[in-house]
């Protein structure tokens, strides 16, 4: 018996007469009915805008948005609630590093240093910078298994290496990088390192302060928290040497026509009303996984993608898209003879949710030659019964194609 089921009220649904199989973690995971009720009782109880007022409504509100910082702050290990940016998500955390860090710091002919598995997140931004300013992106290949080749990752770090970004976690592949050691190599030559943890979290604790990189993002919805709501960790040195990126209420400390004088960090890059449920949520979601044995999640995540890669082995007729052995649980594969979308549109039919198309990495779909793949990806409220019913909806819908 699953212990963590019954906490996600909508795994009772159905879908299409079907008892519901949501195999599509990676794209946003579902929210415990813990972060459902939290969200319920602010709007229902404190809603008010933070920082404004001094009512007893905004204070309470304002009391319970910075009660999630620090809750950030402690789970991911950063010295102090201050080092905690709040945004809209990964996304945001991103672009938010590259006009606030970086762009003044480039020149022509500079570069920025990532990899093939990147998400579109950790891919567009640069080349926004690049297009600007006249740097330019450089790519540290993939083996065939889906591993990152990190040894010529470190090569090509060169004195014109202005910033390393990379995925800790690729949400293709599953593949787990090994960034304490990127971090190692990248400090040594006094090359910021920004790591996109958007699906790294949802799987295992992390310590920012020990993986020692320089910048950490990741996105709350994907965390079993409600959607806009996302973080950016730098050292407080470092985000107090970053100038704003959008103007606006409350990044301010005074502006007069003349001059605006700025917040200190993260209210800085915190312009306008946020999205205060939402982080109210993503602390309650924090609260939730806090109670929770890591242990047995990630036995209980490691079975369930076995089992997974055991059945679709003997499913036949399946591509792998990587075949790294330290992963999370998720698993990308193509069918013989079959378009990855019209297969997911048939699985829908049996109440099985799967993402199917290029999952925002074209160019690691360019890498593997394919033009889009199935993608499984799985969290620890997923059981073993909904994997066989899963290979068993495979085997009725290729019979149909």
């Amino acid at each position: 018996m699953n212990p963590w089921r019954g906490d996600f009220p909508i795994l009772k649904r159905t879908v299409n007469g079907k008892p519901l199989i949501y195999f599509d973690n990676a794209n946003t995971a579902q929210k415990p009915q813990a972060v459902i009720d939290a969200v319920d009782q602010f709007y229902c109880q404190h809603n008010a805008n933070v920082a404004r007022a001094v009512h007893l409504l905004s204070e309470e509100a304002t009391a319970m948005y910075e009660r999630a910082r620090e809750r950030i702050a402690a789970w991911i290990g950063a010295a102090a609630p201050r080092e905690i940016v709040m945004t809209s998500g990964t996304t945001m955390a991103i672009n938010l590093v590259a006009q606030s860090h970086l762009r003044s710091r480039l020149r022509e002919g500079d570069e920025i240093l990532i990899t093939t598995m990147e998400h579109h997140a950790n891919i567009v931004p640069w080349q926004l910078l690049c297009t600007a300013t006249g740097a330019k992106l450089v790519v540290a290949p993939i083996f065939d298994d889906g591993t990152l080749d990190v040894e010529a990752l470190v090569s090509l770090i060169s004195p014109r290496t202005r910033l390393v970004g990379v995925t800790h976690v690729s949400n293709v592949l599953g593949t787990i990088n090994p960034i304490a050691a990127i971090a190692v190599e990248t400090k040594a030559r006094g090359v910021p390192l920004l790591v996109d943890g958007s699906q790294a979290l949802p799987h295992f604790k992390v310590d920012v302060q020990a993986l020692g990189c320089d910048f950490y993002c990741f996105t709350g919805h994907k965390l079993f928290a409600p959607t806009g709501t996302g973080v950016l960790w730098a050292r407080y040195e470092t985000l107090d040497a970053m100038s704003p990126w959008i103007g606006g209420g409350e990044m301010i400390d005074a502006v007069s026509f003349e001059r605006t004088i700025y917040a200190p960090p993260p209210r800085r890059f915190e312009a306008g009303t946020p999205n205060i449920a939402g982080f109210i949520g993503l602390a309650a979601a924090i609260d939730y996984l806090a109670a929770q044995d890591f242990d047995a999640l990630h036995a209980h995540e490691q079975a369930l993608l076995q089992r997974l890669l055991d059945g679709l082995r003997e499913l036949g007729g399946v591509r792998f898209i990587g075949s790294v052995k330290n992963r999370v649980p998720v698993v990308s594969f193509t069918l013989e003879d079959a378009h990855a979308t019209d297969v997911a549109m048939l699985l829908d039919m049996e109440g099985v949710a799967v993402r199917s198309g290029q999952h925002c990495a074209h160019p690691l779909m360019q890498r593997f030659g394919v033009n889009a793949t199935l993608r499984a990806s799985m969290a620890f409220y997923n059981t073993i019964d909904e994997v066989a019913k899963f290979t068993r909806a495979l085997t009725q819908v290729r019979s149909l194609l």
